[in-house]
């Protein structure tokens, strides 16, 4: 495993199926967003899964252990990282179930056509805390992936490569839940289960992660809030079976 990594880069221990992932402190690491993700998303037998913005590709190499889903993309704009997730793929020999790919995500017309994913799975470029960044280096991140892209991007294509029927799942910043919503509307997808995610009970929620389905007009389902730490700063009971330690 030692010699899969290159100067300045560690392995990380994913806390499933023994899987590791190469990451760079230097570049965005994950955060407990994208477990939170690839926790929230469902994938059946046979589906085809699109991870955007993938990074490191944490989201499909821990999906592949918790659903039962045929193949997972994931799409990455940055070479370098997208180079080390497909690393963390042979590294885990899941060649044959994950794939990376370098592009754009404005461009899934071009990439991949219309409707050829079952599901879409998105922790967009908001800089949720974990990152690893700090100061200078933070500010700077935030402003080269918000050039990037939008929120409305985001919602526009995963509606663009989604089959009628499929869903998409989301992490986010809650303030920015009203405008989620109303581009899942404006793109045709309807909101489906929503789950506020609160660091403490005795705090504001921080996260949110909402499922949209593409096509129908379903009620929205408000599931119960997840808590991440006790009020002395241990894990919660929640967080521990999420991350398979129950």
């Amino acid at each position: 495993m030692i010699s899969e990594l290159k100067p300045g880069e560690r392995l990380d221990d994913l806390e499933r199926n023994g899987l590791m992932l190469i990451q760079h402190p230097g570049r965005f690491c994950y955060g407990v967003d994208a477990v939170l993700l690839s926790w929230f998303a469902k994938a059946s037998e046979g589906e085809r899964v699109l991870d955007f913005c993938t990074g490191t590709g944490v989201v499909p190499i821990l999906m592949t252990a918790k659903t039962a889903a045929s193949h997972f993309t994931g799409l990455e704009i940055q070479e370098e990282v997208a180079k080390m997730a497909s690393r963390s793929v042979m590294l885990n020999h899941l060649g044959d179930k994950v794939s990376i790919i370098c592009g754009d995500l404005k461009n899934t017309k071009t990439l991949f056509g219309k409707g050829v994913f079952n599901v879409v799975t998105v922790n967009p470029p908001y800089m949720a805390g974990g990152s690893g960044l700090v100061g200078a280096d933070y500010s700077k991140a935030v402003s080269r992936h918000e050039i990037l892209c939008s929120l409305e991007d985001v919602i526009r294509e995963s509606a663009n490569v989604l089959v009628a029927g499929g869903r998409m799942y989301m992490v986010h910043r809650p303030y920015r839940l009203g405008d989620i919503i109303c581009l899942m509307k404006q793109y045709k997808m309807s909101p489906r289960r929503l789950c506020m995610v609160h660091p403490k009970a005795s705090q504001e929620a921080n996260l949110v992660l909402i499922e949209g389905i593409r096509g129908g007009n379903t009620q929205i389902r408000v599931e119960a809030p997840l808590v991440l730490f006790d009020e002395d700063g241990q894990e919660s009971k929640q967080i521990k079976m999420i991350h398979g330690r129950l």
